[in-house]
């Protein structure tokens, strides 16, 4: 069974020869790590994504933005950064395509001849491991600033051997959050051994001077998450990254709604992670914070949408996240447009410069909505190194089995999807089905209540209802699903 336990040299090593044999890109020699690290050496400051991160948190510097974007032929990828970059993105993304997150290159390497010759997109993202080191760096040396892969892939081994050789010092992922809201069928297990060699490059590139931001991905399924799930799985990928020599962090959330449970969410977020860190002697890691505006349905209406991502943006800001990722107005339209997704970037990005002088102001609301998630992360963390023996991959893999740790509606077949959230009265996200979730008979009961105010002031009895009710609220123009209901 799988072990928290940091790769010798040798065993990456040895392994890093299987992983490099899965797919030739004809430029091998630019994986030599000699190279590679004289490389990423020469990169200066301000395109290193974990120091630009480091000087935001530092300076207490206003949120920073970043979109999401990716096409599959190397030159308009270029020209689409760029005019993200133009519009004001602090960090660019390339996202990279669905064919190379299920690691099948030879359909990513028919994609890109189809785009190419057809003059439109056959893919929905940027192959990196098609294009290679060569093609990377190209696309590296036209922006002027940090790039990162945003992807969703369970197996990222040689996506980040490649990328990280061009020059793009952040990889997004994690064992958790890119295998259970994203893939059906593949263990846990085997995913905790996957992101535990990337995050083993990482630290071998540390150990060699050159240091690379890992950013576990926050919303989860992006739909209703309580932030206790979501928050205990950016610890457990924050702490099994730090084991194999991560040395920049970026945990993540996805907004929620309520404006003091979103706030709580990122400062508690923050707290929670260090103190983990701290914990198990992980007492030289920088730990930054990244807001995710909403990842939930949006209005059709380019207006309206354009309102969401102001308000999303506004707490986001307010919640003082180190970095926040945008959104466009045609969210529920599809792919956006560059023009639309500088849109987003600059909406969000003027939001943030105005409130950059503001914080939320201390309340007590705020302490208790604190207070609350860091019990129940505590709870969970507790049960998961209960049942691992202490060991936190083995206690990942066991909690998820008997569904201890449990991320709603999520594909997996190794997530037991028994827990069902709803919005109580103020929006808050809560839970009114528990499965078998590792709660205390107090945190539970705290749960209980928030349900039955809000289902007692709508009349009806708390049920499924309200989730569907909440779910699609947003699109509607409504936060809470009670006023959907009542139209």
């Amino acid at each position: 069974m799988v072990k928290n336990k940091k790769l010798t040299e040798k065993e990456f090593l040895e392994e890093r020869k299987e992983v490099l044999a899965g797919w030739h890109t004809g430029d091998d020699h630019q994986l030599n790590f000699d190279e590679a690290i004289e490389f990423l050496k020469s990169v200066p400051d301000e395109k290193n994504f974990a120091k630009k991160l480091a000087w935001a948190k530092a300076e207490k510097f206003r949120t920073m933005v970043q979109p999401r974007a990716g096409v599959p032929v190397i030159q308009r990828h270029i020209d689409l950064l760029l005019y993200l970059q133009e519009s004001g993105a602090d960090f660019l993304p390339s996202t990279i395509d669905s064919y190379t997150r299920q690691n099948r290159y030879v359909e990513a390497e028919r994609g890109i001849e189809e785009s190419a010759r057809e003059g439109r997109a056959f893919l929905n993202g940027f192959p990196a491991v098609n294009h290679g080191v060569t093609g990377c760096k190209r696309v590296f040396d036209a922006v002027s600033v940090p790039l990162q892969a945003r992807h969703g892939t369970p197996d990222a081994r040689l996506l980040s051997e490649i990328i990280h050789a061009a020059g793009w010092t952040s990889n997004e992922g994690g064992a958790i959050s890119y295998n259970v809201p994203y893939a059906k069928s593949v263990s846990i297990e085997d995913t905790i051994k996957y992101w535990q060699y990337c995050d083993r490059l990482v630290g071998y590139y540390e150990e060699h001077g050159v240091t690379i931001n890992r950013e576990p991905f926050g919303p989860l399924t992006g739909t209703l998450v309580p932030p206790a799930i979501s928050h205990t799985v950016a610890v457990i990928e924050a702490l099994l990254a730090a084991e194999q020599g991560v040395k920049n962090i970026t945990v993540g959330y996805g907004m929620g709604g309520n404006i003091v449970q979103d706030v709580a969410a990122i400062r508690s977020l923050q707290k929670l992670t260090e103190e983990y860190l701290e914990k198990f002697g992980y007492k030289d890691v920088i730990v930054t914070t990244v807001f995710h505006q909403w990842m939930g349905g949006f209005p059709q209406d380019e207006a309206e949408a354009m309102g969401l991502i102001a308000l999303s943006s506004t707490y986001g800001a307010l919640s003082g996240a180190t970095k926040m990722i945008t959104k466009s107005p045609h969210e529920s339209v599809g792919v956006p447009t560059k023009e639309a997704n500088g849109q987003g970037i600059k909406a969000s990005k003027i939001v943030t410069r105005l409130l950059s002088d503001q914080k939320f102001p201390e309340c007590q609301t705020l302490t208790d909505e604190m207070n609350q998630i860091e019990k129940e992360v505590n709870c969970l963390m507790d049960a998961i190194l209960k049942v691992g023996d202490g060991d936190l991959a083995q206690g990942t893999v066991k909690a998820f089995e008997l569904g201890m740790i449990d991320v709603p509606f999520a594909p997996s077949k190794f997530n037991a999807g028994l827990i069902l959230p709803a919005r109580d009265i103020n929006g808050a996200i809560r839970i009114f089905e528990f499965g078998n979730l590792a709660f205390t008979d107090e945190i539970k009961e705290f749960h209980r209540k928030k349900i039955a105010e809000r289902a007692e002031s709508e009349g009806r009895e708390p049920s499924f209802q309200l989730t569907i009710d909440d779910v699609y609220a947003v699109s509607k123009g409504h936060l809470v699903g009670h006023l959907a209901y009542k139209d």
